[in-house]
């Protein structure tokens, strides 16, 4: 607070000073200060509270003298009656309204605009300007009518400078364009000529401070008229301490950064005007002038209205363009969600001949990564690099989309590939964190020239502390923008969001679907075995006696039988003993699927023991030998596994050709595993065991055949008959302990079983 000259107690609403490093922080809205060309006071009620020390200049008297007088200090009785009249009446909230031109002692006349503040209301004066005879609705006919007629954002640019510079006079009108990242690109440019052209060049976003852009959301047009002139500080009565609002005042004082700003860029005025599109800043008309200019206010509303049709037009012209992709991609949308309600798999959806996976996103590449399998479609990285791209995406945290416009910045190992895809748009497809489909866009090399520097603007301080100063340079300034691609759009995005929702709800029926078929397997099998069990079990008693009555037959008449009689029967003899052990096999099979399993600590190879022990007669008949390896003990039923081993060892020891047949039996160390085909479905933990043999061998095309039940891959007569249904008892036996069996042999050298007992 500073005292004052006058006779009243007076409080200095300018604030402390402005330093010219610090307008990244500078509260521009309550500046405490005016233009000096105009003057302004606050009524509160009808009371000034508030004057600017310019009124001297203009009307010849101290802001003492006007602090708490009401505005016949400064108006005739008919005139502050017609002021206060009009702010009684209409709505000045946010909207700045001319009221009328004034004498103010004896001066003037003066342009009265007011407006509402925080329960003031705010007058500027500022001296006329002569004014048009025309009619102001007809200053900005004709520039609507040149509008309307362009046809390209360009051509409206273009006609947008040229009738606001005819309309204003200024040397030189830009219209800037702002792009995602907030830096400024003059589109369209107006000159008088021998100014110097902009056209073209970009402005980094440090240029406009943040709190700058907010305000020229809130005023549409601002205006300073004398880049050199002193500002006129803001003095209050006592009791109103606060600063004054003066958002909505076009006599509000102009940040010094900003003054400096122009001055380096021999700027004497300047005028801009806001290109809004809903609440972003879209761009600004830019005019400045080599000398002070002072701009009616029929002009500078005619200027605020092509602004906002301008705001208007660009908004639609950008909505039209972007509604029609967005058409076209939900169509595209709506065949992809549709053909993947239809189908199954979503890898078959997604890349179906006519699914046009490239036309649903607008990019030239794309890939499909689905378990395990992938799919490159147009211009992409390698598979190795897609399948590695896969991986590190799935090291981010879950989302329904994950796109980048700057894939080397955020995935460094891309840059060796950069100028295939530098943008990414990833949708996460399945519960894996490894399954996606891809669109890539390529790398949009790009020269931009920026109107001087764009990286001085901001200086570090002794404090450590980034700050904005003002450019003082704008020579043209070029640099080459690499590893960027177009951004993706929110129509993109959103696309991805419901393709994303698509395939979650296929994941989701594939699982209830699966879930139900299991139940159903389930139900069926404990079927199958309840019928296999009766089945057996009551046909084994008939069977049984027509055995015995085939033998009692043999034994006893043989004699009075000729020979075709005696050869008929021992037929019968031999296929009711063959009948007799597949019901055997058969009952064997379905008690396994039956009963409860007695899962206990089992030492392997005290299980081998046993198994030996009763195999040590075929042993010793086929002079086999056997190599066992130190096995673990694990949690299992103990008279089942014994029932894997002796089935798989007895095989051993029939299907082979050798005088001395060998076995051997282990389990694969870790580094072993690389050499072997281990299933997908067998984790990386489990313990894989062996029975490895010299015999035979089997053709890869009976791999799966041999798991058969009653599947023989040789004449019932051969190695010793047998029903065919040992190696199907073993695979269930397996499977009922969690686990996996499968086999891998070289016809003629022999045969390996591998299994997992996960249980």
């Amino acid at each position: 607070m500073t005292g004052h000259s006058g006779d009243r107690p007076i409080l200095n609403l300018s604030g402390g000073p402005v330093d010219l490093t610090t307008c990244d922080r500078e509260p521009i809205h309550i500046p405490g200060a005016v233009q000096s060309h105009g003057a302004l006071v606050a009524l509160e009620g009808d009371r000034i509270v508030v004057a600017s020390v310019s009124v001297q200049d203009h009307f010849g008297m101290e802001p003492s003298a006007l602090l708490g007088q009401t505005l016949d200090v400064l108006l005739d009785a008919e005139t502050r009656q017609a002021i206060e009249g009009a702010l009684t009446r209409e709505a000045l909230e946010l909207n700045p309204l001319f009221l009328m031109s004034v004498r103010v002692q004896g001066e003037g006349p003066f342009d009265v605009v007011a407006h509402a503040r925080d329960g003031l209301h705010i007058l500027e004066f500022e001296r006329s300007v002569m004014r048009s005879q025309v009619d102001p609705a007809a200053l900005i006919r004709g520039p609507l009518s040149a509008l309307n007629a362009t046809r390209s954002l360009d051509d409206f640019a273009a006609v947008l400078a040229r009738e606001v510079r005819q309309l204003t006079g200024f040397d030189r009108v830009m219209v800037y364009q702002f792009g995602p990242d907030g830096t400024g690109t003059v589109i369209a440019e107006a000159l008088q000529p021998g100014t110097e052209a902009f056209l073209g060049l970009r402005y980094p976003a440090t240029d406009i401070p943040q709190q700058a852009r907010a305000l020229y959301v809130l005023n549409m047009l601002r205006i300073i008229s004398d880049v050199h002139s002193e500002t006129s500080p803001l003095y209050a009565v006592p009791e109103r301490p606060q600063p004054l609002d003066l958002t909505h005042a076009g006599l509000r004082a102009v940040s010094p950064i900003h003054i400096q700003y122009l001055k380096n860029m021999g700027v004497g005025a300047s005028m801009s005007i806001s290109i809004v599109r809903g609440q972003e800043l879209w761009g600004l008309i830019a005019c400045h002038h080599n000398s002070p200019r002072v701009l009616s206010y029929d002009a500078r509303a005619a200027c605020e209205f092509l602004g906002q049709v301008a705001s208007v037009q660009l908004g639609a012209r950008q909505e039209r363009d972007e509604q029609a992709y967005e058409l076209r991609l939900r169509s595209a949308e709506s065949d992809l969600v549709g053909r993947l309600a239809h189908t199954p798999d979503p890898m078959e959806a997604l890349n179906a001949e006519d699914a046009n996976l490239l036309g649903f996103i607008d990019a030239p590449g794309a890939a499909i990564h689905y378990e395990g399998e992938l799919v490159l479609l147009g211009v992409t990285p390698t598979a190795d690099q897609v399948r590695e791209l896969c991986a590190w995406l799935a090291t981010l945290p879950e989302a329904d989309v994950i796109h980048t416009d700057a894939l080397g910045r955020d995935h460094p190992p891309a840059r060796t590939y950069q100028t295939r895809p530098s943008g990414v748009l990833a949708v996460p497809l399945g519960s894996s964190r490894q399954d996606y489909v891809l669109w890539f866009r390529p790398e949009q090399l790009q020269t931009v020239t920026w109107g001087g520097d764009p990286n001085k603007p901001v200086q570090i301080g002794a404090d450590g502390v980034g700050r904005l100063s003002p450019r003082d340079s704008f020579a043209a300034w070029q640099e080459t923008v690499r590893g960027r691609s177009a951004p993706w759009t929110p129509a993109e995005l959103h696309a991805g969001q419901a393709l994303r929702r698509a395939v979650t709800a296929v994941e989701l029926r594939r699982a209830a679907e699966t879930y139900e078929l299991n139940v159903e397997l389930r139900r069926s099998n404990a079927e199958l075995d309840a019928f296999a069990y009766i089945a057996s079990h009551d046909l084994k008693e008939p069977l049984r006696g027509m055995h015995n009555y085939s033998v009692f037959l043999l034994e006893t008449y043989s004699q009075q039988l000729d020979e075709d009689g005696v050869a008929k029967l021992r037929t019968l003899v031999r296929l009711t003993q063959r009948m007799d052990d597949l019901l055997d096999s058969l009952l064997l099979y379905s008690r396994v699927g039956r009963e409860e399993l007695n899962f206990q600590p089992v030492p392997l190879n005290e299980v081998l023991s046993d198994v030996l022990e009763i195999l040590e007669q075929r042993l010793r008949e086929t002079g086999a030998t056997v190599t066992l390896h130190d096995l673990p003990t694990v949690t299992v039923d103990r008279v089942r596994v014994a029932e894997i081993y002796q089935n798989l060892i007895a095989n051993a020891l029939k299907y082979t050709e050798r005088a001395r047949p060998h076995v051997e039996v282990g389990m694969l160390a870790p580094a072993d595993r690389a050499g072997h085909r281990i299933p997908p479905e067998v984790s990386p933990s489990a313990r894989i065991l062996y029975v490895r043999d010299d015999g035979l061998g089997i053709r890869e095309q009976h791999f799966e055949n041999i798991f058969r039940i009653f599947k023989r891959l040789h004449a019932r007569e051969q190695f010793g008959g047998g029903t065919g249904a040992g190696l199907t008892i073993v695979r269930k036996i397996v499977e009922r302990h969690g686990g996996q069996i499968w086999v891998e042999s070289v016809y003629g050298e022999g045969s390996t079983f591998l299994f997992t007992l996960e249980a």
